[in-house]
């Protein structure tokens, strides 16, 4: 086993980016061993708003959310994207080792915590939905409603599929992880080569990668995984969720695509909501129908305020 390294990317490859305004923000949160770790995220919006928590997935960074971000800052919400640990603007370690499913939901819990978030609208998609979910489930008096797209919350005692396993096998075999390719085959309708260089721009080397290698194997698999335990205490809770629960999953996204039913089904908060499919989406649905998702969300809060 080779050292295990702390990594930051470089500012300079975070200048020019298409439509990513944003000024930086940055919390440290305990490492344990590896010592602090540098959290980035994007604050915008008037400091008193209602909170708006967007949590993204793998392999992107808060970059898949700034289609969303000013129409919610501009219609007074207070939106709050961060980038995990391993991902975007946030620090980065070498070893795939180091990252487990119970480390990021603790990283995030102690940055909710610190930032003193209540009265949450948590939208999320991917890991974005794995990780936030058990938040919601963990802490429920801290979420106002939720939101979710694309996303699950495996117990690992049901079969993932088999193009969930091809997925599991290159992310750790493929000599070179093309992060924004990857994003780019994940939508409906394609990125520009500069967006696809925004998706890579946290990346400048292999080893910067090693958290986005290690969330597909992170992924409940069997009944004896490791996080499996917590994710069954955590369907327990939400079956016992009441505030208002919405899913907006895609039509072309053949791996998530139906994931909406088991929410909309165990979740009390799910009845009675406007659910919809996103349409001409695929899996990263915020870069096929941003403004869309974002025109929802909005609608979403104002119409539950106060539920």
């Amino acid at each position: 086993m080779g050292t295990t390294h702390v990594r930051r990317t470089p500012e300079d490859r975070f200048e020019n980016l298409p439509d990513y305004p944003f000024s930086p923000n940055y919390l440290e949160i305990d490492g344990g061993a590896l010592g602090p770790l540098r959290m980035h995220y994007v604050d915008e919006g008037p400091r008193d708003g209602p909170v708006v928590l967007l949590l993204h997935g793998e392999p992107t960074w808060s970059y898949l959310y700034r289609k969303m971000i000013p129409p919610l800052a501009q219609s007074g919400f207070r939106v709050l994207a961060p980038d995990f640990i391993g991902f975007g603007k946030s620090d980065k370690i070498s070893d795939r080792n180091a990252y487990s499913y119970l480390g990021h939901v603790d990283w995030m819990k102690e940055w909710t915590g610190k930032l003193g978030l209540r009265d949450i609208t948590f939208f999320g998609q991917d890991w974005g939905g794995l990780i936030g979910l058990r938040l919601v489930a963990e802490m429920p008096e801290l979420f106002a409603r939720v939101m979710i797209g694309n996303t699950g919350l495996p117990t690992g005692d049901q079969d993932l599929g088999e193009a969930f396993k091809q997925w599991r096998e290159f992310s750790q075999t493929t000599p070179t992880f093309n992060i924004g390719g990857i994003v780019s085959r994940g939508t409906a309708r394609g990125m520009g080569d500069d967006v696809i260089a925004a998706y890579d721009a946290p990346f400048p080397e292999e080893d910067f990668k090693a958290g986005a290698r290690a969330f597909p194997m992170l992924v409940p698999a069997s009944p004896d995984d490791p996080a499996a335990p917590a994710q069954r205490a955590a369907w327990e809770s939400l079956r016992k969720f009441e505030k208002p629960f919405l899913t907006c999953f895609s039509d072309k996204d053949m791996i998530m695509r139906g994931g909406e039913a088991v929410f909309k089904k165990l979740i009390p908060g799910a009845a009675g909501q406007e659910h919809f499919i996103t349409e001409n989406a695929s899996h990263f649905l915020q870069e096929d129908a941003g403004p869309l998702l974002a025109e929802k969300l909005i609608a979403f809060a104002t119409a539950n305020d106060g539920k």
